[in-house]
């Protein structure tokens, strides 16, 4: 890290097309592929300037189509490409469902390794920007339970950086999901490290450390959780905050750690509350760390509804008053019910 240039103040959006470009300049063999990708940089430009770089070859605009671009996918990587997918909108990914569960996440397992399956889906995320219908939706659990898949989710423009170019680097399908109110936001990005020294994608990260309380959380809460452990600070309580990063495989070391110092666990995300993430992860810690337990884990998550208009999605994300609400319950001697946040 020299120049300013190498290391300086980026935007999500930015670090990710970053990644991109360092990727493709790496590796002859990675090409990206997506509607409005190429001529229009994409709709939150994240490819911009890409089709002038490495052209149409490599930047490759697609119809709108999404089981045809995954499918697409598929064959490139039979053929040794590390193609990059982006699926527009997080509500769009539905119609490439069948090639990624039934041919994306299978393919190494049926082949017993003969076959790789080095594809990155990037999905523009979660809600929070005012979008319309299918255009701010949570789908995260439902590749989270197909095996074969890697899941992750970036909170800041370094790992968006950094992880990225890990995904394409792997050899296994990565689901990499990017939070849409977040790509305006600036953090430090150092451009010149190489992946190999940076923390593994399968690494959660102990954002701020903390004695009273653990908060499991990802994306864009990850913000929302540091904002609560600020405020908690000010009455004397201690948050541990802490970025999965990875859905899939998830990092119960760094997790069990956690819990098993404070006792009390917290885990907020967008997505609805049935059969989500956080389910998982409580039903997985109550396993690991039970005689740890001073009270029952909680969730703050969205509702149970279809992602609601523009000027109700305020209601439906979990914000700093959720939060804190269930820090103080998870504070308190348990009771029945303890473990539900509607």
């Amino acid at each position: 890290m020299t120049e300013s240039t190498r290391a300086s103040e980026l935007t999500m959006g930015k670090a990710l097309g970053a990644g991109l470009r360092r990727a493709m300049r790496d590796d002859e063999r990675v090409l990206v592929m997506g509607e409005d990708i190429g001529r229009l940089g994409g709709v939150f430009r994240i490819t911009d300037g890409l089709l002038d770089e490495f052209g149409s070859d490599r930047v490759v605009d697609t119809p709108l189509a999404e089981s045809g671009i995954v499918g697409t996918a598929v064959g490139l990587a039979y053929r040794g490409y590390r193609p990059v997918v982006e699926i527009q909108f997080d509500g769009f990914v539905y119609p490439a469902f069948d090639q990624i569960v039934c041919q994306v996440a299978k393919l190494q397992y049926r082949t017993q390794g003969r076959v790789k399956m080095p594809i990155t889906i990037r999905i523009p995320w979660a809600g929070g920007v005012g979008a319309a219908e299918h255009h701010s939706e949570s789908p995260e659990a439902y590749f989270v339970h197909t095996a074969g898949l890697r899941v992750v989710a970036v909170s800041h423009p370094q790992d968006a950086y950094t992880m990225l170019r890990q995904a394409i680097a792997c050899d296994d399908p990565v689901v990499f999901f990017e939070p849409k109110r977040l790509y305006h936001a600036k953090g430090p990005v150092d451009l010149d490290g190489d992946i190999a020294d940076a923390p593994p994608m399968g690494v959660a990260r102990v954002v701020r450390p903390g004695e009273d309380v653990t908060i499991l959380t990802y994306g864009a809460q990850v913000t929302t959780a540091l904002d609560a452990a600020i405020a908690a600070e000010d009455e004397g309580v201690s948050l541990e905050v802490i970025d999965l990063r990875s859905l899939s495989p998830v990092d119960y070391r760094t997790i069990t750690a956690s819990v098993r110092k404070t006792g009390r666990v917290v885990v907020t995300h967008e997505a609805a509350r049935e059969g989500g993430v956080g389910a998982e992860l409580i039903a997985s810690v109550t396993e690991r760390c039970f005689p740890y337990l001073e009270a029952a884990p909680l969730r703050v998550t969205g509702h149970d509804i279809p992602y609601p208009p523009a000027k109700l999605e305020k209601h439906h994300l979990p914000d700093l008053d959720r939060l804190l609400d269930a820090v103080d319950r998870v504070r308190d001697v348990p009771r029945a019910g303890a473990g539900v946040v509607a």
